[in-house]
């Protein structure tokens, strides 16, 4: 590759002027020394250097987006149309301001630090985090953090969480259907933590100011490994009978649910009501299309990156950053 130094030579300049149209530091060069500068180089076909130039800024220009993976639930991550289509709008933005990304991907945090620290990466964006995850990371990590619905981070104060208010969120759309005269309703999720968790206090706080009781029976798990999922699907089913109405965690597991029930000759909604939270592409193509709480997923990914590049330059962020949900009626629930 064919250094600034024998560019400059070859033109007969100086290395600071070459330097300064290579990295767009044209105010005190002419508009006729840039054109011949830049014409020498698409003539030699020339790459920057990016690595050597990070390095001397002592800047890897790398940020890492970290996502912890349940191994009991997830067996390709990115095929969730929610992860794919947060890790897009992370891309975009970091893209925008010449960084890169690394994806790491691992069920195990220790793993996921190791890889990570060894990277040098500039800055990190962490979801999936749960328990003493943050606490672990902020132990290894020195550098700036943002989260992603992650509940995990009391007493750290130097991260910055970007989520939602997912107990509201959901206390809304049980709050609906009991205006709609559902008075059987049951909560699905894959496990009672982290995000899970909020949702799943909505739901029974909804119930309480309805004056509903909660029961623990009225919690249905389902096991989403695929050689889990159909005896799981097929025990939910089973359980539905008891309920006229299903607040799923997901729209990923509306739609499945929906699926399952359509199969064994359940009508939704004449039989059974059903809701999701996201409000992403399936349940929008899906027929009967899914009421749902909506979330901007797209811009939580850039809220999360914008957020951590602040961090960079130097500016403070707060420790939570909360963005709105509303619900979106469809034809999922009935009255």
């Amino acid at each position: 590759m064919i250094t600034i130094k024998e560019i400059a030579k070859q033109l007969n300049m100086s290395t600071t002027t070459v330097s300064n149209v290579i990295h767009g530091k044209t105010g005190e060069v002419s508009p006729e020394t840039q054109k011949k500068v830049q014409d020498f180089l698409d003539k030699v076909d020339y790459v920057p250097n990016i690595s050597a130039r990070n390095l001397a800024q002592n800047q890897s220009k790398i940020i890492g987006l970290a996502l912890k993976a349940r191994a009991d639930k997830y067996e390709n991550l990115i095929m969730d149309p929610f992860v794919s289509e947060l890790i897009g709008g992370v891309e975009e933005t970091i893209r925008n301001a010449g960084y890169f990304m690394m994806l790491y991907i691992s069920s195990d945090t220790t793993e996921i630090m190791r890889h990570v620290s060894t990277w040098n990466v500039d800055g990190l964006i962490l979801f999936g985090m749960l328990d003493d995850d943050g606490i672990r990371v902020s132990e290894k990590y020195k550098k700036p953090i943002v989260c992603l619905d992650t509940y995990s981070i009391e007493g750290l104060k130097h991260f910055t969480n970007v989520g939602l208010d997912d107990e509201q969120g959901t206390y809304d759309m049980v709050n609906y259907m009991i205006v709609k005269g559902h008075k059987r309703i049951a909560f699905l999720s894959d496990n009672q933590s982290g995000v899970d968790l909020a949702r799943l206090n909505g739901y029974k706080k909804a119930l309480a100011d309805g004056g509903l009781k909660f029961k623990q029976s009225d919690f249905l798990k389902i096991r989403p490994k695929s050689d889990e999922i159909q005896d799981s699907l097929e025990e939910i089913c089973r359980k539905a009978k008891n309920f006229d109405a299903i607040m799923c965690v997901s729209d990923l597991y509306a739609v499945t649910l929906i699926a399952a029930l359509t199969d064994r000759g359940i009508r939704v909604p004449e039989d059974i009501s059903i809701a999701g939270f996201d409000d992403n592409m399936l349940g929008q193509l899906h027929r009967p299309a899914l009421t749902t709480v909506h979330q901007d997923v797209k811009k939580k990914g850039i809220v999360a990156a914008d957020t951590l590049l602040k961090q960079l330059n130097g500016q403070k962020t707060p420790n939570q950053i909360k963005l709105p949900t509303h619900l979106v009626i469809r034809d999922t629930v009935r009255a």
